[in-house]
């Protein structure tokens, strides 16, 4: 796995910068090399509007302008990381996903603006983010060309239906152990319908049934964390999208995963991580779940 490298989905934008120099931090905590993938059909949308973020005239903004520039600013930041290029003649979300098959991790910028190309940028992300073979990092919650240091010291990882041997908890333990911070553990947990607290026959054991099942769930997925690792057990009444939303807030990254479907191309995401996608204010890590 170490010698795979981790790729980063560039376009010359300021989002795609800021997702440069958070992949060469990763890297670097991996002793990893960094791979710097341009799709050149990406110009057949946003050639015009590239040009005007960059100052240049259309004709000059081609593909080894742009990852040349991206392989700068990644050796600047992380003189030791080993930097290759790639461009590649194809649809970025194709691309990326087929780069993805062999990788430690695909990372994608998120931009903040409005209109056709925030569009197009975010269907590229999902694209990805649900077809991937590994896992997927979109940077969420800073819309500058800058990778910020956590703020925080958490990560934080959402525990699905099925706990045990998680692809996505081992990831968010491993980033935790990297980077020398806390993990958060977040399952959220909801009441049936029928379990109301003003009825005096439904009240009390179904609510507490289903919040033991949370914490047991929660203890099921860090059975295998590191002694020595800082872990929190979250478990909190409510939707899981809602839940790990608020939970970003305070972390540097929320981990969440994404099932197979058998007969599916690739992952399909739901909607805990469709929505985590385009709401969480921190960056995202979406984790294929291959059982």
């Amino acid at each position: 796995m170490a010698d795979l490298p981790i790729v980063v989905g560039v376009d010359g934008s300021e989002a795609s910068l800021r997702a440069v120099d958070w992949a060469a931090d990763e890297a670097a905590l991996r002793g990893a090399s960094l791979r710097l993938v341009y799709a050149s059909l990406w110009d057949r949308y946003e050639g015009a509007l590239l040009a005007q973020e960059l100052g240049k005239p259309v004709e000059e903004v081609m593909a080894r302008d742009v990852v040349g520039a991206a392989r700068e600013r990644a050796e600047r930041r992380r003189p030791g990381v080993k930097v290759t290029t790639a461009v590649l003649p194809e649809e970025p979300e194709y691309g990326l996903v087929h780069e993805s098959r062999l990788a430690l991790a695909v990372v994608l910028g998120c931009r903040g603006r409005s209109g056709i190309a925030e569009a197009l940028l975010g269907s590229v992300s999902l694209m990805v983010a649900g077809h991937a073979h590994c896992p997927v990092v979109v940077l969420r919650g800073s819309h500058d060309n800058q990778a910020r240091a956590g703020i925080h010291g958490r990560i934080a990882v959402g525990v699905g239906e099925k706990p045990a041997g998680s692809s996505a908890v081992r990831f968010a333990t491993e980033e935790a152990g990297l980077r020398g911070v806390s993990l958060e553990a977040v399952r959220a947990w909801r009441r049936p319908a029928h379990a109301t607290t003003g009825h005096p026959l439904l009240a009390g054991e179904p609510v507490h049934l289903y919040e033991r099942q949370a914490v047991e769930a929660l203890e099921e997925a860090l059975r295998d964390a590191p002694a020595d690792l800082d872990v929190r057990r979250h478990s909190v009444e409510g939707r899981a999208r809602d839940v790990l939303i608020a939970a970003s807030y305070e972390a540097d990254l929320l981990v969440v995963g994404a099932r197979r479907r058998h007969g599916h191309f690739g992952l399909q995401l739901g909607r805990v991580a469709h929505g985590v996608l385009h709401h969480a204010a921190c960056p995202v890590a979406v984790v294929p779940e291959l059982h």
